[in-house]
């Protein structure tokens, strides 16, 4: 166990992570998870545990943070009448679905491997944030029939993958549907739900291996946790209050930068 030392400058960094991630997750909708999950694994490596499951720690806890993190924002939200309901209910079966099995294949895979799929996805979103334009279109309304059969579950899949909620997802699916961007942020806050809440259960009772950081039940670090929610708990209405009242654009092609630059660092310590 690390002294206390060098464990009260992780933990203020955990404090300053947790209230940005809780911002991001009302104002870009791009859900937290995405600057946690690096945050988590670089704290734990700063801490000296290099268990081969340890990426899926930060996964999974990440994710438990999402499903305080997501209630919040889709309340503070839907008290502003942007929730689409109607998307939520069509797509939330098969987002579950997604999340479980992705949940499943988590677990499975080696830490190294999770790490590489995080910092490829996280590449593609950084790409899609800085250079995707708000007129871009698929269609006019939100998928139906086979295309959702297939696209929700994909949702819930990649997201559990990385240890994000619907919103790095979800936002640029239902932008591309015609879904203004507020209403596209708000409803992604749903999407947060789905997705954490049936994977945060299963990682509680998966079995983990040996060397994971003290205190984790399952799969899920229970001091990182609290310290993040403690901060995402403040900060995520503020971050719906922002989305409400200004143009979120310049912000997001800097944090699609940091993004770019955090995703290439994880990437290089998965392959080499």
């Amino acid at each position: 166990m690390p002294d206390f030392a060098t464990l009260l400058p992780l933990i203020a960094f955990l404090l300053v992570v947790g209230a940005f991630a809780g911002v991001l997750a009302g104002l870009l909708g791009v859900g937290g998870g995405i600057v946690l999950v690096p945050a988590f694994y670089y704290v734990f490596q700063i801490l000296g545990y290099e268990s081969g499951s340890i990426m899926q720690v930060c996964v999974a806890t990440s994710l438990a943070t999402i499903v305080v993190t997501s209630w919040r924002s889709v309340r503070a939200h839907h008290a502003k009448g942007a929730v689409e309901l109607a998307i939520l209910k069509g797509w939330g079966l098969g987002i579950v679905i997604g999340a479980l099995v992705g949940s499943l294949v988590a677990t499975q895979l080696r830490s190294q491997t999770l790490t590489a799929i995080f910092a490829v996805l996280a590449l593609i979103v950084a790409v899609y944030m800085t250079f995707s334009k708000p007129n871009w279109r698929l269609a006019e309304v939100m998928p139906t029939g086979w295309k959702r059969f297939i696209y929700s579950p994909a949702v819930g899949f990649a997201s559990v993958l990385m240890g994000i909620g619907g919103g790095s997802f979800g936002v640029p699916l239902m932008t591309l549907h015609g879904v203004p961007i507020h209403r596209a942020v708000a409803t992604a806050a749903g999407f947060g739900m789905l997705i954490a809440v049936p994977a945060v259960i299963l990682f509680l009772v998966l079995p983990a291996g040996d060397g994971l950081p003290p205190f984790t039940v399952g799969l899920v670090n229970g001091p990182a946790f609290l310290i993040v929610i403690a901060m995402t708990m403040l900060t995520a209405p503020l971050g719906v209050k922002l989305a409400h009242s200004m143009n979120p654009a310049p912000l997001k092609r800097a944090f699609a930068f940091f993004l770019f630059l955090v995703a290439l660092n994880m990437l290089r310590k998965a392959i080499f």
